[in-house]
């Protein structure tokens, strides 16, 4: 499922964060970042992807 998510971040970044967080601060900064440009959208939905799957399931 991590591979799917990281070809749709590189595909359309802002789709890849709202699966892995939803609607959420991360998400309107990556919508930000890819009407700036295509390349720092596309680093930061890699990076929150990565961040989100390194960090133990808190329950």
């Amino acid at each position: 499922m991590e591979l799917i998510k990281i070809i749709l971040s590189v595909l359309l970044p802002p789709l890849g964060v709202f699966i892995e967080v939803g609607i959420g601060k991360h998400f309107w900064i990556n919508i930000l970042l890819t009407l700036l440009g295509y390349l720092p959208g596309v680093v930061h939905a890699v990076w929150i992807i990565s961040k989100s799957n390194s960090e133990p399931n808190k329950q």
